[in-house]
């Protein structure tokens, strides 16, 4: 590279320089004001300033960030001065991988460190903004976030007719947002014994696979007629089972097409946040993120589900009372997989 290009280069150079070393003038009065002509502070890390609050961190990070971009690129042009052409390209090397570099300071630095590097007897190395310098830069902290724990949502259902409350399943969405997909349960089994389905009613996530096991020793023929949780497991006898995985939300009605006695439900519910009422009614919905909430609850002896808006604080909800309705009709009719009257003569 000719002189006269250099002394250009250097011209351009002398603006951005000149402006840092402003920064570190001031700095030098503040912390060392003994210290004059060419010395500052030096390139150790970090700069004595003091921390007491999240700002001063912030302020320290920005401050020190700048030091070492004014220490690599003054610091490379008095190794080029005196002839330390390895020196100045390796200072001007780590300066251009400093993420976020003015464009100007990279436009000016990068032929002076290419220039430095084919004098020392070395090829141009590779300085991409992708390659940050190691233990150099240190980026503002934010303040702390609070972190808020998850709680629990506690209650009594009240209501459901003839039934009693108990079975309800009660559930949360977020009011404003999109609630979570929750995780598929495991090992759901509900059993047919004594020619009925136990337990009676079962919530469960979506895509929860739930396990029908004969434990009489009886032939059954579970099915449901419920779309689009349709199923129908055949008929099979005592110790065997069929797994069924239920992929939308929402009760299915459970039936035994040999045994019209018999009935049950499973309740599908798109949340992580549910639980099932007790046979007096009692509920807690655990692991709830603080937030507003539409609470649901479906109950059997009920036509429509029960809604209504919760505030789940820092602390959670306690006592929280809900009524279900009673006034869903029994069927006309218990049907056979085909949806039609059962014969007389079945039934047993």
């Amino acid at each position: 590279m000719s002189m006269s290009r250099l002394g250009i280069i250097a011209a351009r150079l002398a603006p951005i320089a000149i402006g840092a070393a402003c920064i570190a003038a001031s700095t030098l009065a503040v912390a060392a004001p003994a210290r004059i002509g060419r010395e500052w502070l030096g390139d150790e890390m970090p700069l004595p300033l003091a921390v007491k609050t999240p700002q001063d961190l912030a302020v320290k990070a920005v401050a020190e960030k700048q030091y070492l971009i004014f220490n690599l690129l003054a610091g490379g042009k008095l190794a080029w001065d005196a002839g330390d052409y390895a020196a100045a390209a390796t200072k001007w090397e780590t300066l251009l991988r400093v993420p976020g570099l003015d464009p100007e300071i990279d436009r000016v630095i990068r032929p002076l460190a290419s220039a430095a590097r084919e004098r020392a007897g070395g090829q141009a190395a590779a300085t991409s903004p992708s390659a940050p310098a190691r233990a150099a830069v240190v980026e503002p902290a934010a303040p702390p976030r609070p972190r808020l724990e998850n709680v629990a949502v506690s209650g009594t259902i009240a209501g459901g007719g003839a039934s009693g409350p108990g079975g309800a399943v009660v559930w949360l969405k977020r009011a404003n947002g999109e609630t979570p997909r929750p995780a598929p349960a495991k090992g759901k089994v509900i059993s047919q014994r004594g020619k009925t389905f136990v337990p009676h009613v079962l919530a469960v996530p979506v895509g929860t696979k739930v396990s029908f096991r004969n434990e009489d020793t009886i032939y059954h023929n579970v099915f449901s007629l419920t779309k689009p949780n349709d199923f129908d497991t055949g008929l099979y006898k005592q110790g065997g089972t069929y797994d069924q995985t239920f992929k939308k939300p929402g009760a299915v009605q459970l039936l035994c097409n040999i045994h019209s006695s018999m009935l049950g439900y499973v309740y599908v519910v798109d949340s992580p946040y549910y639980a099932q009422a007790d046979g007096a009614g009692a509920f807690t919905i655990k692991g709830v993120p603080p937030g507003d909430y539409e609470l649901e609850v479906w109950h059997e002896g009920a036509s429509t589900t029960t809604k209504e808006r919760v505030n789940v604080g820092a602390d959670g909800v306690r006592g929280l009372a809900v009524r279900v309705g009673g006034d869903r009709r029994a069927p006309e009719f218990v049907p056979d997989k085909s949806g039609k009257p059962r014969q007389s003569h079945l039934g047993y």
